[in-house]
């Protein structure tokens, strides 16, 4: 019998860059954040002579061949086990694609995932012991394999596991832009020369910034994080007003973080600044917590306390976004014990 598997999206709780490295990559230092949006990862294996993998989806732009996440993922857990399988996965693509929400790593770790159950291998275990292997699918994949609220280091693909932050409200917004990664990456790297900043001055800013990061979630949550023996999810409707103020507010982590892709995306599309003020609502009783870009974009997205707050900031962007389709979806952020119990757990 097939297994369907949630595919969560993430967004990034402030994304700090360095300049670019003799290695040809960039390191940097990021908050992770999983969140309930997902698509649904359908696998069907069985043990065969010879391994066969065939791969479909619902949306033309995804390939389906040996450039996908999971053909890769699939293809290389088959191989460090030496085993091998038929395979079939089915994609239903419902996150947008390359958005900045980490759309094809959470496929990848949705088709392991799948295939464990499947097969009764131990691949996802295995890969969680020795990160350094799914990683060389793609830098966002080893934080999919902890969930919840990750610090990712080095080129991203270097994880911790946070003390999770309560359940926030999200609003994700989508605009119809195409973001290059690699350009806005040269575009950085245009902007490291100009302002001067040295390898030796990046590597110092990512350590301190990763420090700052690591001592601002310590010790934010109860022993065990929240939600821990539960699902860690709301019923319909709750909210955080009536809690003590938010961890995220009480800390005060979301007044110093930021996005540095920001600097070199939003001059050359104003409309996704406009959107992140839109988002943010400043001066509102509904304003954000924190309103970001989402990796390079062209996502973005903003935490509130109530799903009302949440519902005027998709209010603001209907309203006043002219000329641009904008996609927007409510959601909430998901902490780590809740985004293992809803991975299998009657997906839909």
């Amino acid at each position: 019998m097939p297994t369907v598997v949630r595919s969560h999206a993430k967004v990034n709780l402030g994304l700090f860059l360095g300049p670019l490295r003799p290695d040809g990559f960039h390191a940097l230092a990021t908050v992770y954040q999983t969140l309930e949006m997902h698509d649904l990862v359908t696998v069907t294996a069985k043990r065969a002579e010879a391994t066969s993998l065939q791969i479909s989806c619902n949306d033309p732009r995804v390939p389906t061949d040996e450039r996908n996440t999971v053909w890769k993922i699939i293809a290389l857990a088959l191989k460090v086990l030496n085993r091998t399988a038929e395979v079939e996965v089915h994609i239903d693509k419902r996150l947008p694609v390359q958005g900045g929400l980490g759309a094809g790593s959470g496929n990848a770790v949705a088709a392991l995932v799948g295939l464990d159950a499947e097969l009764g291998t131990p691949f996802r275990s295995l890969f969680t012991q020795k990160f350094e292997i799914p990683a060389k699918v793609g830098s966002d994949v080893p934080l999919f394999l902890i969930g919840g609220t990750v610090l990712g280091v080095d080129r991203g693909q270097e994880v911790y596991p946070l003390n999770d932050i309560e359940p926030t409200w999200c609003v994700v917004a989508v605009p119809e832009i195409g973001i290059s990664t690699p350009q806005a990456f040269r575009d950085w790297d245009a902007l490291c020369a100009a302002d001067g900043l040295t390898a030796e001055a990046g590597t110092a800013r990512l350590e301190k910034l990763s420090r700052n990061y690591a001592s601002a979630f310590r010790g934010e949550v109860p022993e065990g994080g929240f939600g821990a023996g539960s699902s860690g999810v709301f019923s319909s409707g709750e909210d955080l007003a009536g809690h003590q103020k938010s961890a995220l507010v009480r800390t005060g982590i979301m007044s110093w973080i930021e996005n540095d892709f920001e600097r070199v995306v939003f001059p050359q599309h104003p409309s996704l600044a406009e959107i992140k003020r839109l988002l943010l609502g400043s001066g509102t009783p509904e304003a954000a917590l924190f309103a970001s870009l989402s990796g390079s974009g062209s996502a973005l997205f903003g935490l509130y306390l109530t799903r009302g707050d949440a519902e005027a900031a998709q209010e603001r962007i209907g309203n006043q976004v002219q000329g641009l389709n904008v996609q927007t979806k409510i959601t909430r952020t998901l902490p780590r014990s809740a985004y293992w119990d809803q991975m299998l757990k009657n997906a839909d």
